[in-house]
């Protein structure tokens, strides 16, 4: 199953996460089929591609609940 999910970066107490679609069975930081967006939580910075993340979710990718919120958020 193909999921919409976060990959930690950045340095020690200071993480950043990517917004990433990859395999259930990856690991957190494993390699990514694609990388669709970026999120700070220390900085409030989000960016996400909507048009990949829409594509995404029409072909059964499931995101995680922190994409979902990044996602609405977003949106509006």
């Amino acid at each position: 199953m193909v999921r919409i999910r976060l990959k930690r970066t950045g340095s020690l107490n200071a993480a950043c996460f990517r917004i990433v679609v990859m395999d259930q069975r990856s690991s957190r930081d494993g390699k990514a089929i694609e990388e669709i967006g970026f999120y700070n939580p220390n900085s409030k910075v989000e960016t996400l591609n909507v048009e990949r993340y829409d594509y995404w979710v029409s072909v059964g990718a499931q995101p995680s609940e922190t994409v979902v919120a990044v996602a609405n958020r977003i949106k509006n």
